[in-house]
């Protein structure tokens, strides 16, 4: 088979990667008044680059800055959009790993004017990551607009700025198609909207707590697959999308289970992006049997590499897996990662730097011997 030439690639990733400990010092000096922002945007540009040259040596065709400059993979994006900040209440989500749960505290966030877009977010963060990329194609995450609404729901949607929930979700898809059209005039040709609410919404759990702030437990995934639909149908020629769907990463535990099947159909038929990054690690994620909904055109991704736990994964049993996932769809229309980023908050999974790199290098050798 012939070489990706477009994304998503082969071989790829999701995106976040460790923070090395000189970085994590720099954020807390800063924190502390110790050094300038100067100072420690020259300690994260360092690091990136180094990044950098670390993916493109072992082979991969996209590289990402590893969110160094961000703390969590979707509230640095969010509190930067016009009209949403941190409220005074905090959120508790319980994550789950095999010695037991892991509590994850973050302020939730309010929707307490109308929503816009006064600054490209990210867009110094995308034109440095550009400027260090010499043979990968340079890739941003950020998160999906559904992000902004699932974890508060109407609840946290002021109702003197917006008594109906359509003028939120219009002001929010108009910020977001802004957001899509300036980082295609930085030359981004490679975006991942990072969705975690349509992997959630598998879980009849989470759907009962989508019920109990007032959503629609039945259809909330088409809601939003109509909206991130409607956020990207201005997108510049050129650029590929894809979204990544997991079910919870925070120190290496999770917050959600359940297969693909109860929005497998709508989602791959109806999501206008290029290609889908499944969460496939372990049993958690459920068989291969959704992907029979994907349709010709559409590309899948197998996060079969996990990022949550330090052994590595055997070529022989990650082979095995994207032939059995191929009698679903086509080889041509899959590609391997891990599952999900290494570090999709500023506290990394539990794995080191050396499992990291292997990790990914085995998805490189692994890929390469599937698809030539």
């Amino acid at each position: 088979m012939s070489k990706r030439t477009t994304p998503p690639f082969r071989a790829d990733h999701v995106g976040s990667l460790l923070r090395p400990p000189e970085l994590l010092q720099a954020r807390e000096d800063f924190a502390q008044n110790r050094i300038s922002s100067a100072e420690l945007r020259a300690t994260e540009d360092d690091a990136i680059r180094d990044a950098v040259r670390m993916q493109e040596e072992i082979g991969l065709q996209s590289a990402t800055d590893g969110e160094f400059r961000r703390t969590s993979w979707h509230m640095d994006f969010i509190y930067q959009l016009d009209g949403v900040d941190p409220a005074d209440e905090q959120i508790k989500v319980a994550f789950h790993n095999e010695q037991g749960d892991v509590e994850f505290t973050t302020a939730a966030l309010s929707v307490h004017d109308r929503i816009g877009l006064s600054k490209t977010i990210f867009g110094d963060a995308f034109e440095a990551l550009r400027s260090m990329t010499t043979t990968a194609t340079p890739k941003l995450t950020i998160p999906s607009p559904s992000m902004v609404h699932y974890r508060g729901g109407q609840a946290a949607i002021e109702p003197s700025v917006y008594p109906d929930v359509e003028d939120f979700w219009h002001d929010l898809v108009a910020a977001y198609r802004e957001e899509v059209r300036r980082l295609g005039e930085l030359g981004c040709t490679y975006l991942q909207f990072d969705d975690t609410s349509l992997a959630y919404l598998n879980d009849p759990k989470q759907r009962e707590y989508i019920a109990s702030i007032g959503g629609d437990r039945e259809h909330q995934h088409e809601v939003y697959i109509r909206h991130i639909n409607e956020a990207l149908a201005d997108r510049p020629e050129g650029m590929s999308v894809t979204t990544h769907m997991c079910r919870g990463n925070f120190r290496s535990s999770w917050a959600a289970e359940g297969g693909y099947e109860y929005v497998a159909e709508a989602l791959f038929n109806e999501l206008g992006v290029d290609g889908f990054f499944l969460e496939y690690d372990d049993a958690r994620s459920g068989g291969f049997e959704p992907l029979r909904f994907v349709p010709k055109g559409k590309l899948v991704v197998l996060g079969l590499v996990t990022t949550k736990r330090a052994e590595l994964e055997a070529k022989d049993a990650l082979k095995r897996r994207v032939e059995e996932a191929s009698t679903y769809v086509a080889l041509d229309q899959l590609c391997l990662s891990p599952q999900c980023g290494f570090s999709s908050t500023v506290e990394g999974n539990l794995v080191t730097h050396d499992d990291q790199v292997a990790k990914l290098q085995l998805v490189v050798e692994t890929a390469e011997e599937i698809w030539g």
